[in-house]
Formats: C-alpha cells, structure tokens, sequence
C-alpha cells in the first residue's frame, strides 16, 4: 500500500505531536531515517535502464543533486501474540511519517529539523552516574591499600 509522502510543515506538526505522545507515556522510541533518493521523477524507465548499461554505478556521481526522503516512526511494527514471537501480527497502531526533501531546501529543512529534535529532546532524564563513581572510587582505594603494604 503506497502511501503519499506528507508536505514538510504537516511532517513537523506530526512529528512534534508524535515526539510529544512518545514523552507523556514516559517510554518508547522515535527512530528517525533519512536517505538519499536514487531516482529522478523527471527520468522515465528506459532513461534508468540505459543508464545501469552504461555504468552500473550511475548513481553516485549523479548529473543534479537528488532528493531526500525523511521517515520517523514510533518503531511498534509487530504485536506478539498469545505464543510470544511465532504469532505476531501486524500493528496498525504505528505511526509512519515521511516527507521528501527537495535540494534546494535542505538547509531551512534541517534548521527546522534540529529545532524539532531538540524540543523533543529536553523532557530526556540525565543519566545517574553518581552509583558508578562510588564503585570506581572503592575500587580506587583498595588496589591503593594493597601496593602500601
């Protein structure tokens, strides 16, 4: 099922709600994905297939810059059945977002981005490494001791 790809303003405005739903539960993950597109709309079938005759590795070094195409999903891609993992079965519940970055306007796109991002980001706990700097400070100590004596 061939789903079109959202404008960027909807796919900020979903992404900010969806990075929002994801802290309010106090768990979960949003994976976010980007790559480069490896076809041209304006190319047709014939004009692709002359070209990997030609050079096998035509799209490295491409005449125009490509597209992007950015995905975020909340990553619930299975639910385990009653048997555990034998019977999963597809979750309708995901959420899968994506928009196509054209290269003209990448830059205010990831300036966007990383403001959304780091919105998302500032609910994140610190980590406590306060319990591993006891241990590593008894450890310390004791080989300490035992090259006085």
């Amino acid at each position: 099922m061939a789903r079109d790809h959202l404008s960027s303003d909807e796919f900020f405005t979903q992404l900010a709600s969806l990075i929002e739903k994801t802290q309010k539960k106090g768990h979960g993950a949003v994976y976010l994905t980007q790559k480069r597109l490896t076809f041209d709309a304006s190319t047709t079938a014939e004009d692709t297939a002359k070209k990997v005759q030609d050079d096998p590795l035509w799209d490295l070094n491409p005449p125009n810059p490509l597209p992007l195409i950015i995905r975020a999903t909340d990553g619930k891609s299975a639910k385990l059945g009653s048997e555990g993992a034998k019977n999963r079965t597809k979750n309708a519940d995901k959420v899968k977002l994506s928009t196509v970055v054209q290269p003209d306007a990448i830059e205010a796109f990831f300036a966007r981005y990383a403001e959304v991002c780091k919105a998302g980001m500032q609910s994140l706990k610190k980590r406590d490494r306060s319990k591993r700097k006891k241990k590593d400070k008894g450890k310390k100590e004791k080989s300490g001791e035992g090259k006085k004596a």
